[in-house]
């Protein structure tokens, strides 16, 4: 009795081992007798014990490996070292587990010889610049490689490229020459601007002067117009008086007289007396007595 309970401990212990329960992104490749049989997805699932074994368990999520830096030749016979990273995703168990010897050795070594043949087609100053044309052409040649192993290249990544040390050292020399060439020509233009701004501040400060001067002498001309006008409209306006009062004659010899008093006042040495001076003083007794009787 003791010995068929063991027995069917046993035969329930051996049954229920079987079962297996596949978590999210996850597959088995169960084989049946050392052969494929069927891939096991997300669920629960029961594997025949003896008979059915699970041969491999994968990943589906996307994978990313970085490989080590790898020693590559440019076309123009300088060695560098470049390392990769790869994403790549399992998108066929079957393949993946049956279509190449250690998956991702065979990746690592595909990109090892990828990576060397696009950089032996660049120059070092293009294997520089050219990160995205490397990451392109080596991601389209990974993926239609990897399509028998039943993986997915997403993407590819050159992480690092590191030239020679002396390659290195004349990089940051022609780096140093090239700012101190920008610092020299920005140097220059600011001088020259600087120049010329103050040429330009010069040349209006004397434009603005010589117009001011100009406008002064100007202002000044019709001035001095102005007063004369206004000189010679007084006059005239006096003489269109001592006309009009008939009084031309006498007017006059006295006018002269008065310049002739006028002139004895000043400091002159010699005094000119006309030769009609009797006449002068006749008209302006003359002129008085008029004044008087009026």
């Amino acid at each position: 009795m003791e010995i068929g309970i063991i027995i069917a401990l046993i035969i329930v212990l051996i049954v229920a081992s079987g079962i297996r329960v596949i978590p999210q992104s996850k597959a088995c490749v169960v084989e049946r007798l050392g052969a494929y049989h069927r891939t096991m997805q997300t669920g629960l699932h029961y594997v025949i014990p003896f008979i059915e074994r699970v041969a491999n368990r994968v990943s589906l999520k996307e994978i990313v490996k970085d490989f080590a830096p790898q020693p590559v030749i440019t076309k123009d016979n300088v060695t560098m070292h470049i390392d990769t990273v790869v994403y790549f995703q399992i998108t066929d168990s079957k393949l993946y587990t049956y279509g190449v010897e250690n998956p991702i050795n065979a990746i690592e070594n595909l990109t090892a010889t990828t990576l060397r043949n696009i950089i032996g087609e660049l120059e070092l100053d293009e294997t520089l610049t050219s990160r995205d044309v490397i990451n392109t052409k080596m991601r389209s040649i990974l993926d239609e490689a990897t399509d028998p192993w039943g993986v997915k290249v997403n993407r590819v990544e050159v992480k690092n490229i590191i030239p020679p040390r002396d390659i290195q050292e004349s990089m940051e020399k022609q780096m140093r020459a090239e700012r101190e060439r920008r610092e020299a020509i920005l140097k220059a233009e600011g001088e020259k601007k600087a120049a010329i701004l103050i040429a330009e501040g010069e040349k209006e400060s004397t434009i603005l002067r010589a117009d001011a001067e100009k406008a002064a002498k100007i202002k000044a001309a019709e001035g001095e117009a102005e007063a004369i006008i206004k000189i010679q409209e007084a006059t005239a306006q006096g003489l269109r008086l001592l006309k009009s009062a008939e009084m031309d004659d006498a007017v006059l010899k006295l006018k002269s007289y008065e310049a002739l008093v006028e002139v004895a006042k000043g400091n002159a040495t010699k005094i000119i007396v006309p030769s009609d001076l009797q006449g002068i003083v006749t008209a302006g007794t003359a002129l008085g007595e008029s004044f008087k009787k009026d």
